[in-house]
């Protein structure tokens, strides 16, 4: 009877904890507001609004208006498909960002609530939404240190209420503080399939997995699996590609709170 019990409070703390993940919401890199003449653009697009991204694949175009109407295309590169939930879009201007200009995000064929909700990210310093710009600052950005390197810390898994996290962790050598982007490749040594993705430090390291609702990359419960990564700056400048570095699965020693 206890353990029946417990089992119904666990269901019901996962059915409370479900609300917490959005069913949809766009994220917009480079994530800083000021940008060079040739930066490049991301558009990554959660649950439901994947469908924003994949709209790109077809009639639907993005491009960069300034205050005094100077407009720029911006041409897909290519689409990132993420293994939970996440999809990329990526962008180059047609010709180089004018100097001292701000820049908004604009779609064509563009809803009401795609105006309201998915041009527009949250400012923490000012506490509100606001809509989806850069300012054009300088020539070119910053060349990387060619001495970066990623050093593998350990694989991590954290479980919550409607699902765990899970993560090869990276420790960035040699970093500065601009801005970097890591295309990833992930192979599953099981499947002979890789998987890449474009992603970001997050408090100082670069977390190769996915998050309780989403992210590039997912794992089995026991598999092994090999990464490299190219990093970039926003202009897309890249460094030499990483040799390949093995790991288990973080599910492989760890066990859920539920016992399976």
């Amino acid at each position: 009877m206890k353990n029946t019990f417990i089992i119904l409070i666990l269901l019901f703390t996962i059915h409370q904890s479900s609300a917490e993940c959005a069913m949809s919401g766009i994220t917009y890199f480079p994530e800083q507001t000021t940008v060079s003449q040739n930066s490049m653009f991301i558009i990554e697009g959660y649950s439901y609004s994947q469908k924003v991204i994949n709209s790109f694949k077809n009639d639907r175009k993005a491009y960069l208006e300034s205050e005094d109407g100077d407009k720029i295309d911006l041409i897909l590169q290519e689409i990132l498909i993420g293994q939970m939930s996440l999809t990329q879009a990526i962008f180059k201007p047609a010709k180089k960002l004018k100097l001292n200009k701000k820049y908004f995000l604009k779609f064509t064929h563009l809803t009401d609530k795609e105006n309201y909700k998915e041009l527009t990210r949250y400012n923490r310093e000012r506490k509100e939404h606001e809509p989806v710009a850069w300012k054009v600052t300088n020539n070119q950005t910053e060349d990387l240190n060619k001495n970066l390197g990623l050093k593998f810390e350990q694989t991590d898994v954290q479980y919550y209420g409607c699902g765990p996290e899970a993560y090869a962790i990276f420790q960035p050598q040699n970093s500065s503080e601009s801005e970097i982007w890591y295309r990833t490749e992930v192979y599953d040594e099981r499947t002979k399939t890789t998987t890449t993705y474009i992603i970001k430090t997050w408090e100082g390291k670069l977390r190769v997995g996915h998050g309780m609702c989403s992210g590039g990359f997912a794992y089995n419960k026991d598999g092994n699996y090999k990464v490299r990564f190219t990093p970039m700056n926003i202009d897309g400048k890249k460094l030499v590609t990483t040799e390949w570095k093995s790991f288990e699965s973080p599910f492989k020693y760890s066990k859920s709170p539920w016992g399976f």
